[in-house]
């Protein structure tokens, strides 16, 4: 993996102590954020996929999303070895 592929690579999550996946709060200012930096690929949570409703399709098109379900499977997928 090239260091460009990584630079425009975003990994969104929130993990507790004890490894538990936590709910993203702002869903929507997250990923224009996103979009101001020119990133490419984001790596979501699946349970983030509940709050597609409250941002526009055209925001969420504009990124290749990759969902996990484990801290651990976001770590291989962001390296490429799934």
């Amino acid at each position: 993996m090239n260091k460009s592929t990584l630079s425009n690579l975003v990994v969104l999550s929130k993990i507790s102590i004890i490894g538990e996946i936590i709910e993203l709060e702002d869903l929507y200012n997250i990923l224009k954020v996103c979009l101001d930096n020119s990133v490419k690929k984001i790596l979501l949570p699946v349970s983030a996929s509940i709050n597609f409703t409250s941002v526009l399709v055209d925001l969420i098109s504009a990124f290749n999303l990759i969902f996990y379900k484990t801290p651990q499977e976001a770590i291989f997928k962001a390296l490429g070895v799934e």
